[in-house]
C-alpha cells in the first residue's frame, strides 16, 4: 500500500462506522494438570519433571506477514521471545520477604502505556454512533495519557514546555478564538489547505523515489500538523532517506496522537458522535503507536499496550487493526486467549475487505456473536 494509500484509509475511517464488537468473558481453559506417582507395595513416591535452563524461556513465532502499507516497506509480525523467570525461586523470595509476587506486564494486565480510567466499552446496550463515540474517546485518553509523548521544538528535540501547554500554543496560533471555542466542524485545527497541498507533494516525491527530500518537507511540516508527523515519524522510524531514529519516531507519532486528539476531544463533547476533522489522523497514530509497543520500536516492548492501542484503532476502522488485535487474542498476546474475540475481530477485517488465508474456522457455529440479553428479562 502506498502513502496515497494511506490518506485514502485515513479518510475512509473518517466516515467509516464499525459493528460494535461484543466482549465476552469467554476464555479459553488451560491444559489440565497432570500428576505423575510412582509406587510399590509400601510406599509412593511424587515424580516431578526434570527443569533446564531452557525451560524458563517460552518462544512464540508468528509467521503471518501482512501487505505493504507503503512503498519500499512490508509489515510483518516478527517472531518475539518472552522470558520467564522461574516461579519456583520467585515464590520462595517474595514469601521471605512477605511481598506479593512480582508483576510481569504480561501477567498482571497492567501497563505504563494503558490508563486505568478507559471508559467501559462491554456495555452491551449501546450500539451504532454511541458504541463509536465511546472507542473514540477511549482513544483521545490513550493519545492523551502516553508518556511518550515529548514537545517538540523546530529542530526536532524535546521542549521544556509540557505536551499539552505545547499543542495548546500550536492550535491556539491557528485562531484568534480560545481553544474552547474554535469550531470542530468545517476546520481543520491540525492542518490547512496549503498543508495538504504540500503533503501531497511530499508524498509524490516519496513515490518517485526521491526519499530525502520527501523526509524533509515532512520534517518541515511536521509542527502542529498531524498527519505530517505521521509521515516524518515513520520516516524517522524506517529511515526513509534519513538516517533512523524510532525513540524520536514515536515521539512524533505521539504528538500527532495528542494533536488529533484535542480537536477530537472537543468535537465529542460538542455532542459530535462520529467525531470532527481529525479522526482519521488520530486512528492512523494509535494503530502506529501500536505497532512501536508490539514491535520494540523506539520503545520497550509492551503487548498489552499493543493490544489495547489495536483494539481501539480496530474498532474505529482501521482493518489492519482488525487483523492484528484478532491475532492477539488468538495468540494471547498482550492477555489472555480468547479464540471467540479472535473470531469475531477477524470477521470484522474480512467483512471490511481484508481477509487471510487458512481462517475458515472464524466461520464455525460456536465462535457466532452471541445474543444481547432481553431489557425485559
Amino acid at each position: 500500500m502506498t502513502l496515497k494509500d494511506l490518506l485514502k484509509k485515513k479518510e475512509k475511517i473518517h466516515g467509516n462506522v464499525v459493528p460494535p464488537i461484543v466482549p465476552t468473558l469467554e476464555q479459553e481453559s488451560s491444559a489440565p494438570e497432570v500428576t505423575i506417582m510412582r509406587s510399590d507395595t509400601n510406599t509412593q513416591e511424587l515424580i516431578s519433571p526434570p527443569t533446564f535452563a531452557s525451560d524458563n524461556a517460552a518462544v512464540h513465532t508468528d509467521n503471518h506477514s501482512t501487505t505493504k502499507r507503503f512503498s519500499g516497506l512490508r509489515r510483518s509480525s516478527n517472531a518475539s521471545t518472552t522470558s520467564k523467570r522461574s516461579s519456583i525461586g520467585e515464590k520462595r523470595l517474595s514469601q521471605r520477604l512477605h511481598l506479593p509476587h512480582s508483576r510481569s506486564r504480561a501477567s498482571s494486565q497492567s501497563s505504563v502505556n494503558v490508563p486505568t480510567d478507559l471508559p467501559d466499552i462491554q456495555d452491551l446496550s449501546l450500539e451504532g454512533e454511541e458504541k463509536e463515540a465511546r472507542w473514540e474517546e477511549r482513544a483521545t485518553i490513550l493519545a492523551k495519557a502516553n508518556p511518550n509523548t515529548r514537545p517538540m521544538s523546530q529542530d526536532g528535540q524535546a521542549g521544556s514546555k509540557s505536551p499539552d501547554e505545547k499543542l495548546r500554543e500550536r492550535l491556539q496560533g491557528q485562531s484568534s478564538a480560545p481553544l474552547s471555542e474554535q469550531p470542530t466542524m468545517g476546520t481543520r485545527s491540525v492542518s490547512s489547505a496549503k498543508a495538504d497541498d504540500d503533503i501531497q507533494k511530499a508524498i509524490q516525491l516519496h513515490e518517485a523515489g526521491d526519499l530525502a527530500e520527501s523526509t524533509a518537507m515532512f520534517g518541515r511540516l511536521a509542527n502542529g500538523n498531524a498527519m505530517a508527523e505521521i509521515m516524518y515519524g515513520l520516516a524517522l522510524r524506517h529511515g526513509w532517506g534519513i538516517i533512523p531514529n524510532p525513540v524520536l519516531a514515536v515521539q512524533y507519532l505521539s504528538a500527532a496522537a495528542a494533536s488529533a486528539a484535542l480537536v477530537e476531544s472537543a468535537a465529542l463533547s460538542s455532542g459530535m458522535k462520529k467525531g470532527g476533522a481529525a479522526k482519521g489522523e488520530l486512528v492512523l497514530a494509535i494503530y502506529e503507536l501500536a505497532n512501536s509497543f508490539r514491535h520494540g520500536w523506539g520503545v520497550e516492548k509492551d503487548p498489552i499496550a499493543a493490544r489495547n492501542y489495536y483494539e481501539t484503532a480496530a474498532n474505529l476502522g482501521d482493518t489492519d487493526a482488525m487483523n492484528e488485535v484478532a491475532r492477539c487474542y488468538e495468540m494471547g498476546d498482550g492477555g489472555k486467549k480468547d479464540r471467540y474475540m479472535a473470531a469475531q475481530y477477524y470477521r470484522l477485517a474480512e467483512q471490511n475487505g481484508s481477509k487471510t488465508m487458512g481462517n475458515s474456522w472464524i466461520w464455525k457455529e460456536k465462535y457466532n456473536p452471541k445474543l444481547k440479553p432481553n431489557p425485559s428479562t
